[in-house]
């Protein structure tokens, strides 16, 4: 059974994975680049990818099955949940490149799952639809981290775990400075260089610089979010990757972040800073450092604490 409504547009915003220290459990959402997906219900019992437009650029483009879709993925899993009769057809307009870093592949899904939920006799909670994104997530990672998906349904900054999601009280003076310079990093080619395993010591390390960085967001206490912002695991490991990096973050830095890291799997790379004011000075620093590396990048400045995922339209 679905509404009187046949057919639904929802976007979802770009969104920063990891927050450097909170790999594969934190992530925040920003003002910005986002994806639209409008979904329409079909009488055939399937998920159909109808078109993919905007920017498409990655490394293996955009599927348009609708398994190998994370879009497509997440309304399957819906369906079968909820043992729904009907299917969903559905279209993107990409406003956020694969590979990027600033979760591409979980704003389509996102997107669609908002959208879908609108067409429903009783659409579910944010939290209900999460089982969903994190099935999706898996067409394009083969893994099931939330830290993508879970800021973009509740937004703001989410704690992201298997089996809960949490939107973080966040201090609304926290800004960020993001850039995305004009590569491609596969996800799941980011995720190789983290095969070996860690010395004991450096995950304790990590784990005391992430005590610290929950319990400053908590407190709304600048110096200890600082304190906490240091990632000792996995930035080492892909900085390599990502021509530029230190330049960059040096730059942020020296402009006063609270800290600076590798959004998500990369190249994108954030910093935190503690105004609106000293985010937009720092920002064409940041990108100067990925232009002395003779790459073009672009910076979006926006509060921490951005807008999650909403519907659009339906009719």
């Amino acid at each position: 059974m679905t509404t009187t409504h046949r057919q639904a547009s929802a976007f979802a915003p770009a969104g920063v994975g990891n927050i450097g220290v909170g790999f594969d459990l934190l992530g925040h959402v920003i003002e910005g680049p986002r994806d639209v997906a409008t979904v329409r219900v079909i009488d055939q019992p399937c998920v159909r990818m109808n078109a993919v437009r905007g920017d498409v650029r990655g490394i293996d483009g955009i599927p348009l099955d609708a398994a190998t879709n994370t879009a497509g993925r997440a309304l399957m899993a819906l369906r079968e949940a909820l043992g729904l009769a009907h299917g969903f057809a559905v279209d993107l307009d990409k406003g956020i490149p694969l590979g990027s870093g600033l979760g591409g592949s979980a704003a389509s899904c996102v997107a669609a799952l908002i959208a879908a939920n609108a067409l429903l006799d009783a659409p579910l909670s944010r939290e209900a639809l999460y089982p969903f994104a994190l099935e999706g997530e898996w067409a394009s990672t083969h893994s099931r981290q939330g830290d993508n998906v879970g800021p973009m349904l509740v937004g703001g900054v989410a704690l992201a775990t298997p089996t809960r999601l949490l939107r973080l009280d966040v201090p609304d003076w926290l800004h960020c400075v993001v850039v995305q310079p004009d590569l491609v990093l596969e996800t799941r080619h980011a995720r190789t260089v983290l095969a070996e395993p860690y010395p004991l010591a450096q995950v304790v390390e990590h784990s005391t610089h992430l005590a610290l960085f929950l319990t400053g967001l908590a407190r709304a206490d600048a110096e200890m979010i600082g304190e906490g912002l240091r990632d000792v695991l996995v930035e080492p490991r892909r900085a390599p990757l990502i021509p530029g990096f230190a330049a960059v973050k040096q730059a942020a830095l020296d402009h006063g972040a609270l800290g600076a890291s590798i959004s998500g799997g990369g190249p994108t790379c954030f910093a935190w800073f503690t105004s609106r004011a000293a985010a937009d000075t720092a920002a064409p620093a940041m990108v100067a450092g990925f232009s002395a590396a003779g790459i073009a990048a672009r910076a979006h400045v926006s509060p921490v604490a951005g807008p999650r995922a909403e519907l659009v339209r339906a009719n």
